[in-house]
């Protein structure tokens, strides 16, 4: 999937979105994209030892004649291979190996394409509730405020709710906000995703939390890009 990206139409699309969702219901609906949620950088690691490992392995099951060869390639016809001369061979391949696995996977596309889809979902799902307990949790009165995260390298999203509304809502009804967005995010209209997202997240506001006159806008409408 290509790298999506938000413009200014976009962030008018959702602010819009989220303020009049937030009109109808004394909820509060926050809305954050990040290009990632993680560096992954110790998938890059588990890789390139995963790769040194396998160096042993792999010479252990080279026929002998290939072994022989090698040794005279790297050696000479007359040279003894010694458990010395064979232990820094395998080190120095070792090395090296590690270092061009790691420093290949730099390369976050390629990271990222590497890393295995349970982890990307714990850790999407992880940074989603971190930014819910800095943005919103404790911060609305009635403790009703929603978090609609996107992390566009992972191609993940999650919805984190107070327990006010999380109690109330059966888990399917938070799917369907989340197929629409998945849909427009797919299609490339990101803003479109997010603002469609946010209309379905306000109407199960308004069901469960409907609009009194003591409400007041607690937490800021626009989207917010990290």
């Amino acid at each position: 999937m290509v790298m999506l990206r938000f413009n200014e139409a976009d962030h008018a699309l959702v602010t819009a979105a989220v303020a009049d969702a937030e009109r109808k219901s004394d909820g509060e609906i926050v809305t954050i994209v990040a290009e990632r949620s993680d560096s992954y950088h110790d998938a890059a690691l588990h890789y390139a030892v995963a790769a040194m490992l396998l160096v042993p392995a792999l010479i252990a099951f080279l026929p002998q004649g290939t072994v022989d060869g090698i040794s005279a390639m790297l050696l000479g016809w007359d040279a003894e291979l010694t458990r010395f001369s064979l232990m820094t061979w395998i080190a120095t391949f070792q090395i090296g190996l590690f270092l061009l696995v790691r420093y290949g996977l730099a390369w976050m596309p390629l990271r990222m394409a590497l890393t295995p889809a349970r982890a990307k979902t714990r850790r999407v799902r992880r940074r989603a509730i971190a930014l819910f307990k800095a943005s919103a949790e404790h911060r609305t009165l009635g403790r009703t405020g929603i978090l609609l995260y996107v992390s566009l390298r992972e191609h993940r999203a999650e919805i984190v709710a107070d327990q006010a509304i999380h109690s109330k809502v059966a888990p399917e009804i938070w799917g369907e906000a989340m197929a629409v967005l998945v849909d427009n995010l797919k299609a490339g209209r990101p803003g479109e995703g997010v603002a469609k997202a946010v209309e379905a997240i306000g109407a199960v506001l308004a069901q469960h939390l409907p609009k009194t006159v003591e409400d007041t806008n607690e937490l800021p409408d626009r989207l917010i890009e990290l």
